[in-house]
């Protein structure tokens, strides 16, 4: 890809950006949010047109007018936000447009199933042709991608923040996969902000920054901390600690929690156990990290805490005060807000604008809403005061949310909620696809939160952002809460342990 350039109104997305692949290699692109990693890659799926610039693949030029053209020629992508078909099976979104016949008219099933299975097992995936996708955990549904992928012929492999989802194990089970991949000759390219993982799998890494490619190196010529001068452009300062605290002041220091929880117990309509008699406290003051294997019950148990689900047992209080089975409206009234792990679906309003999206949940009241009318001017003040405090790279607040980029809109989530004056902060997956300094601002944010008595709820299937952050981890197993340990007495494999439900510990879970 030569001198790529990309606009979207006045934002420069790609800036006579360049990158090469070699045939049989891992190559990681890395850079800051906004900096246009997804974008140029979004180009080379056809799902953009660039506005200046060249492609050339297996040194021909080629224009790649739309993903179909793209998997002509053997380019595949799994997306940050997942295209799968949730009613679909994984069979049938897999052999979508690209059907088995029998007799050019029958759909050949068993054909279509002995050649996934077969891809399936090769890759080593524990995966179900027959299961629907809306009954798969996230990590379930990326190996569906990528299977999908595959099985339409890629032999470039675009994924795009494809760990942002996973454990620990999952991650090493993906790694295997590429590895795998890269063995029978194929390429994968890898748009990450995870550099250690990025060291660990690449083979070759190009850096991007505010639309530019600024360097294309081996992997065996770099090292963490120049990666991260390269994306930022200066040097990084020490990440902050998870023991910043106010002067004399302990977390978890107050008698009563805020949040308490006693034998809450949820079933599926079908009678399946979705959450097993949870017990868990939450005092001000503290963050309490919630760890466990996607698919354990944690999208539940915030379901249940922001008024999505109601309870079948048990009780769920705050400062004293039921909150079972009350709304999502009558929840945040109470001061309990949500960083939503899915932002298209629960964060924002992708055809509305950033200034709008930076006031849901308060636009119907003031100082953005008097009489029933909108109050442009306090909206326009509170959005750039926000933009600037966050550091929201954008061209302007009045422009779509769309037009930002994944990192970017996850930042308008984070500004929205905790500008509120929130009291509880349930937040799950906060810095999932944020770049190094984004990921770390946003940590000072529920660092600081923490440190002025307010209580954190983490949900993160990173265990290097639940050690470092919380002052307590509970790990969900099977919809339980099988453990409660202190990060300073305990390692990432004994996690893995209760994450896997192969470990049990006696910690006193309030």
């Amino acid at each position: 890809m030569c001198g790529i350039t990309k606009r979207f109104g006045q934002v420069v997305a790609n800036d006579q950006a360049n990158f090469s692949l070699q045939g049989g290699e891992i190559h990681a692109i890395v850079g800051e949010n906004g900096a246009g990693k997804s974008t140029l890659m979004k180009i080379l799926y056809g799902l953009c047109q660039p506005d200046e610039g060249e492609i050339y693949f297996r040194e021909r030029p080629v224009r790649i007018d739309n993903p179909r053209a793209a998997i002509r020629l053997g380019i595949g992508m799994v997306q940050q936000h997942f295209t799968l078909i949730p009613a679909l099976t994984v069979l049938e979104n897999i052999v979508l447009a690209r059907e088995p016949r029998r007799f050019k008219i029958f759909l050949d099933t068993a054909k279509a199933h002995r050649t996934i299975t077969a891809l399936a097992e090769q890759l080593h995936f524990d995966l179900h042709p027959n299961a629907k996708v809306e009954s798969l955990p996230i990590g379930g549904q990326q190996y569906a991608e990528i299977l999908k992928a595959l099985y339409h012929g890629a032999e470039v492999l675009i994924l795009d923040e494809p760990t942002a989802v996973l454990a620990p194990q999952e991650v090493a089970g993906l790694f295997d996969c590429l590895r795998g991949l890269k063995a029978e000759g194929k390429s994968v390219i890898l748009i990450t902000h995870k550099l250690r993982e990025v060291m660990e799998i690449a083979d070759s890494i190009t850096v991007m920054r505010r639309g530019r490619s600024v360097a294309s190196l081996p992997k065996a010529q770099t090292d963490l901390a120049e990666l991260s001068e390269l994306m930022i452009g200066k040097h990084l300062t020490a990440p902050p600690s998870s023991l910043q605290q106010e002067e004399g002041k302990e977390a978890g220091g107050v008698d009563q929690p805020m949040l308490r929880m006693r034998d809450v117990t949820v079933h599926a309509v079908d009678g399946r156990l979705l959450l097993d008699r949870v017990q868990l406290d939450v005092f001000g003051g503290e963050i309490v990290g919630i760890a466990g294997v996607e698919g354990n019950g944690q999208n539940k148990l915030i379901e249940v805490l922001t008024g999505l689900r109601g309870i079948d047992g048990g009780k769920v209080t705050l400062h004293g005060e039921s909150i079972a089975n009350r709304s999502p409206a009558a929840i945040r009234r109470r001061r309990v807000v949500h960083l939503p792990a899915d932002r298209h679906r629960h964060g924002i309003s992708l055809k509305d604008r950033i200034d709008e999206n930076l006031i849901l949940g308060r636009h119907n009241r003031p100082p953005f809403c008097r009489r029933g009318l909108l109050q442009r001017k306090a909206i326009q003040e509170f959005a750039d005061d926000a933009v600037g405090k966050y550091e929201i790279r954008t061209g302007g607040v009045n422009l779509p949310i769309r037009t930002l980029s994944g990192g970017n809109q996850q930042k308008v989530v984070v500004a929205r909620e905790l500008e509120s004056d929130p009291e509880l902060i349930i937040a799950a997956h906060p810095t999932r696809g944020l770049d190094i300094s984004a990921a770390r601002f946003v940590h000072q944010q529920l660092i600081d939160a923490r440190n002025r008595a307010k209580g954190v709820l983490l949900i993160s299937a990173d265990l290097e952002e639940i050690m470092h952050l919380s002052d307590r981890i509970a790990v969900m197993y099977g919809g339980r809460i099988v453990g409660v340990v202190c990060p300073s007495e305990t390692d990432e494999a004994q996690l893995g342990a209760l994450m896997l439900g192969s470990a049990d510990s006696s910690s006193d879970l309030g």
